[in-house]
């Protein structure tokens, strides 16, 4: 009785400090989250300002505090936890040895070496129960590392754009990978009784399962090469939008009507594929009119330079510029070329530039030129005759008819 009175007040104590512990990983963490906030904070901040001298860098896609918290917290506390069990087996050991039992009760076994130094090994029910701890252990790092190392490492880090993400990516894969093999280590499946699988599974990636298998490996790719990130504007065949989800098969677009499309990986390897924003924002837009012949070129000329101009989403530098291009069927062919320092400011500039330019040209009575089609018979006696007579500008037009 004595002796079980000491164990449970060693249990007491090591319970007080676990709790002392946890309060103070739980502070620090609180304390990191608030200073990851306030980088994110600066760096918005100086992304605006670097927007209103006419560049403006993607933003890169981040967890949210409340998630990295959430994560980081689930974690420590199984770290925690695990720490306080190994202590408390510790402080009863000489107590809960029936815990040994389980490696009498043998489930199955296997053979180990070959020829004259092979032997049969057991394995037990705790051995079981001790791949099942594993597998645990591989599914809550895999699910909460992220969040932890984005306050612990990755916050302290001046990385590029994008790498955050595909560090944490990559290793959950890793760790995914790791907590398998030691799982399978502890049932006693090893090298020597995989290598059959791992051939028939060969066999099955270089004809059924191939396009999975270059899939993922383009995943791969993509995570290392970064032609595309997380908040990227691509183009892909006939396909555009927001790239919002990169994973082991397949990438997420989000297209300018809010739909999720699914494409494969292969695709973004294999298929020509423009990112918008994969160095700057800034683009080009081009505006291209006719106008009728006899009209001033240079009135047309400053008329375009000066709406292009007075719009505050063309960038002053590059300047606008307009340039007399063809002489076309029946409209002389200009265009005025002009760059935004965003993706969503194309349209826009577009809709307000056609407006300046239709009331301007009203003013100064310059015509935008349409297509233009004289249609002539012809008699057998060689006369011509206009099917349609063209209405002469300079005769006066007939008085409307009086209102009844």
């Amino acid at each position: 009785a004595l002796k079980l009175t000491d164990r449970l007040i060693d249990t007491l104590y090591l319970l007080m400090f676990w709790l002392v512990i946890e309060a103070t990983f739980v502070r620090g963490l609180a304390v990191a989250a608030r200073r990851l906030a306030y980088q994110r904070a600066l760096a918005k901040r100086q992304a605006t300002k670097e927007g209103l001298d006419g560049e403006v860098p993607v933003e890169e896609p981040t967890l949210d505090i409340e998630q990295v918290n959430q994560q980081s917290l689930r974690l420590i506390r199984l770290a925690l936890l695990g720490g306080f069990l190994v202590a408390l087996y510790w402080v009863w050991s000489d107590l809960i040895s029936v815990f040994s039992y389980l490696n009498n009760f043998t489930l199955y076994e296997y053979t180990s070496g070959t020829g004259a130094t092979a032997s049969m090994v057991p394995i037990s029910l705790g051995d079981l129960l001790g791949a099942l701890v594993i597998v645990g252990i591989t599914l809550a790092l895999a699910r909460n590392l992220p969040g932890l190392l984005e306050v612990l490492v990755l916050s302290k880090l001046d990385l590029a754009q994008g790498s955050a993400y595909a560090t944490t990516t990559l290793l959950s894969y890793i760790i995914v990978g790791v907590g398998f093999v030691s799982t399978l280590s502890t049932l006693g499946v090893s090298w020597d009784k995989l290598q059959w699988l791992v051939a028939a599974l060969s066999v099955g990636l270089g004809f059924g399962m191939q396009e999975i298998f270059a899939n993922f490996i383009s995943g791969i790719m993509i995570l290392f090469e970064r032609p595309v990130r997380i908040g990227d504007t691509i183009t892909i065949g006939n396909l555009s939008g927001t790239v919002s989800k990169i994973r082991i098969r397949a990438t997420t677009i989000t297209d300018f009507d809010r739909k999720d499309i699914i494409v494969p990986n292969k695709t973004f390897i294999t298929g020509q594929l423009i990112n918008w924003s994969l160095t700057d924002t800034v683009t080009r837009v081009t505006l291209k009119l006719g106008i009728d012949y006899g009209s001033d070129l240079d009135l047309v000329r400053d008329l375009l330079l000066q709406g292009a101009r007075e719009n505050p989403r063309v960038l002053k530098d590059p300047e606008p510029i307009v340039y007399f291009l063809n002489f076309g069927e029946s409209s002389l062919d200009h265009e005025l070329r002009m760059h935004v320092r965003d993706l969503g400011d194309r349209n826009p500039t577009l809709d307000e530039l056609n407006r300046f330019i239709n009331r301007e040209f009203k003013k100064h009575n310059i015509k935008i030129s349409v297509r233009q089609v004289e249609v002539f018979l012809m008699d057998t006696s060689g006369n011509k005759k206009q099917l349609i007579p063209m209405e002469s500008t300079d005769q006066p037009k007939p008085d409307a008819a009086p209102k009844a």
